[in-house]
């Protein structure tokens, strides 16, 4: 990004359930980023999951940052309304040699899991988030895979890691306000899932796709995506897609640790502002579960 830019954040939330404090926190530190720097704030609905996203939700969003006194430009990009730039983004990949079809189950995994955990000098190996796929249908043929995509048996679309690291010269960096130039490094999270049969593209390939075409400068999002921001600077690299600066901000909290959910009907932003709270006052509770 070069010093000229203009600042352009984006809050995009995913319309399963309704927004809670956590949400506000977030929004609220895009929109006023963007506000001091004299750039733009900008909505996106991640609507993707089409089995838990309901309009309902989706109004409810916009009445609580309407409430918030937040404002965005119109139209709002939706993304299952944008399959068509997820699908260009995977033929490129493919074109690449860089995906493999998965056909494995959660118990199949488990299973693999388990197995290799008994198995002496091979631990299952650990991410930042868990366990790492341990790449059981990489070791398919073609002719297994044929078979099983004719039997139609159900599958996913996972990044071949190995292949990808492969094809980087050059050590790749991104940039987090907080912490500085950071060193990517994409194998933290193993061979991710990019599409299903039932969801063409999944969240790490649409969320740097959309950033790139709405040429969003800063993304504020919250510490539970730090590694993400890893993995998503490799897809930036290989699918040419423009860097952004991160900023990765605290979670809110309970008081037991536990991380703020939307099923908690009681810290959501429609429950608090139908019991009277006022906007003002929105800080002083945040500032609770910090």
């Amino acid at each position: 990004m070069t010093q000229s830019a203009k600042i352009i954040t984006r809050f995009a939330p995913s319309p399963s359930g309704h927004l809670h404090l956590g949400h506000a926190y977030s929004a609220k530190l895009n929109y006023d980023f963007a506000r001091k720097n004299g750039g733009m704030f900008i909505l996106r609905i991640e609507d993707i999951d089409h089995l838990r996203c309901k309009l309902e939700y989706e109004k409810s969003i916009f009445e609580d940052l309407h409430w918030l006194g937040l404002s965005w430009p119109e139209p709002v990009r939706r993304q299952s309304e944008h399959f068509d730039d997820y699908q260009q983004a995977l033929s490129k990949l493919r074109e690449m040699n860089l995906l493999y079809p998965c056909f494995c189950t959660r118990k199949d995994i488990k299973k693999e899991i388990e197995e290799s955990s008994r198995a002496p000098h091979m631990p299952p190996k650990m991410g930042p988030e868990g366990i790492i796929y341990p790449g059981i249908c990489k070791k398919l043929t073609q002719k297994q895979i044929r078979q099983k995509i004719d039997d139609g048996v159900p599958h996913a679309l996972r990044l071949d890691m190995d292949q990808a690291l492969s094809m980087i010269k050059n050590p790749l960096y991104w940039t987090d306000l907080k912490t500085g130039k950071q060193k990517a490094d994409p194998a933290l999270l193993g061979d991710v899932v990019l599409a299903r049969k039932d969801f063409p593209t999944s969240y790490h390939l649409s969320v740097v796709v959309d950033d790139h075409l709405q040429n969003i400068t800063n993304i504020i999002r919250g510490q539970d995506l730090y590694y993400a921001s890893h993995f998503h600077r490799l897809l930036q690299h290989l699918l040419g897609l423009k860097t952004p600066i991160y900023d990765h901000h605290p979670l809110l909290t309970t008081k037991d640790g536990n991380r703020l959910a939307k099923r908690d009907k009681s810290i959501t932003i429609k429950s608090i502002r139908e019991n009277g709270v006022k906007p003002d006052d929105l800080d002083a509770l945040i500032q609770q579960y910090l």
